[in-house]
């Protein structure tokens, strides 16, 4: 039998290999989906079910969970409420980011490198460290409790990252076009305005998607700086499923699993423009 093994070609190293690579592929896929799994099964399920068998499944399907969540946390105000932080801090980080993406990867100037390298630091510096200065410029500018501290803040955070992607993407985009382009009469803006943003659409895509899944997700600036229900995201409407004297478990997951959604279907629509604009510039040729 080892003979005939030997005649097929199997290998009993590259088979163990094989099965190890396997093995631990499944391994970490199971982590990251199981407990997602977990959450949605639960949010159809009620919280004696939940508590008596928490890795059961619900005896009846039901949608009441849903139903209480959207009224008790007033899910559509605060549906409103994040989308309008998260599409005005997407856009506002571009605008900034696709401009000194466009001067710090088309233009030539001394310490060009220097500034780009000092903007994508930014990425090394722990958020939280940004909670006391921002609470400061919040309160001092009159912005507390508004959306619009929401928005210049989530923007500013994602510079770095967006600085980095969409320089780097432009970068990538062949000198001749724009230098065909000066030919014709383009100016400076026009440039800008006409080839190299336009061109560079995937590293737009990429920046603005991680821009809005950071803004649509995050808890601590939204809670420091807002205290009204009018101001709330939906990140903080999530807390109002549990109180001094009990917890909705169960509608909590609902919630949470409306929370999700849109992030997820933002990803799915661009996601070959972000794994076109993470690759851009990572081949040269």
């Amino acid at each position: 039998m080892s003979k005939n093994r030997a005649e097929k070609g199997f290998n009993p190293k590259a088979a163990a290999f094989g099965f190890m690579k396997w093995f631990t592929l499944l391994f970490f896929l199971a982590i990251a989906i199981l407990p997602f799994l977990w959450l949605v099964v639960n949010s159809f399920r009620t919280n004696l079910e939940l508590e008596t068998a928490p890795f059961g499944f619900p005896a009846r399907l039901s949608f009441e969970n849903y139903r209480n969540a959207a009224v008790t946390a007033d899910l559509a105000r605060l549906l409103l409420n994040s989308v309008i932080v998260a599409a005005g801090s997407v856009i506002l980080n571009l605008v900034i980011a696709s401009m000194a993406g466009f001067i710090l990867s088309r233009e030539k100037f001394r310490g060009r490198d220097a500034i780009f390298t000092i903007v994508t630091a930014g990425v090394l510096i722990p958020i939280i460290s940004f909670m006391v200065p921002y609470f400061w410029m919040v309160t001092t500018f009159g912005l507390y409790d508004k959306l619009v501290s929401l928005i210049f803040t989530y923007a500013a955070i994602n510079i770095p990252v967006s600085v980095s992607l969409i320089t780097t993407f432009m970068r990538a985009i062949p000198k001749e076009l724009e230098e065909a382009a000066t030919i014709d009469g383009c100016g400076f803006n026009q440039r800008f305005a006409k080839i190299i943003f336009p061109l560079s659409r995937s590293g737009l895509a990429t920046a603005g998607t991680f821009c809005f899944i950071y803004a649509w997700n995050e808890f601590v600036m939204a809670m420091l700086f807002t205290s009204s229900v009018k101001s709330r995201t939906i990140q903080l409407g999530i807390r109002f499923f549990t109180s001094q004297f009990i917890t909705d478990n169960t509608g909590m997951f609902a919630a949470i699993v409306l929370s999700i959604i849109p992030s997820v279907l933002v990803y799915v629509i661009l996601h070959d423009k972000i794994i076109s604009g993470l690759t851009a510039g990572a081949v040269k040729g």
